[in-house]
């Protein structure tokens, strides 16, 4: 089941998949936004969700363009 890729395939597949994550992390904000008020608990787990899909975005971009998210200080 091992199929063998070469590297344009393996780039617009970290594409794809940052790009999912990115429309997750913005699905779960919104959805956590319009259930703070009537249901907080369910607003906690889209915050959780929302932090789980930023720091996939976090590793996708350092895949994709190394060292450019470092803080330089």
């Amino acid at each position: 089941m091992t199929d063998v890729v070469d590297s344009d395939e393996l780039l617009r597949r970290i594409q794809r998949a940052r790009a999912c994550a990115q429309q997750e992390k913005r699905e779960w904000r919104a959805r956590g936004e319009g259930l703070r008020a009537s249901d907080p608990e369910a607003a906690r787990e889209a915050a959780v969700r929302t932090l789980a899909y930023d720091a996939v975005l976090r590793v996708l971009d350092e895949i994709l363009t190394p060292g450019r998210g470092t803080e330089q200080g």
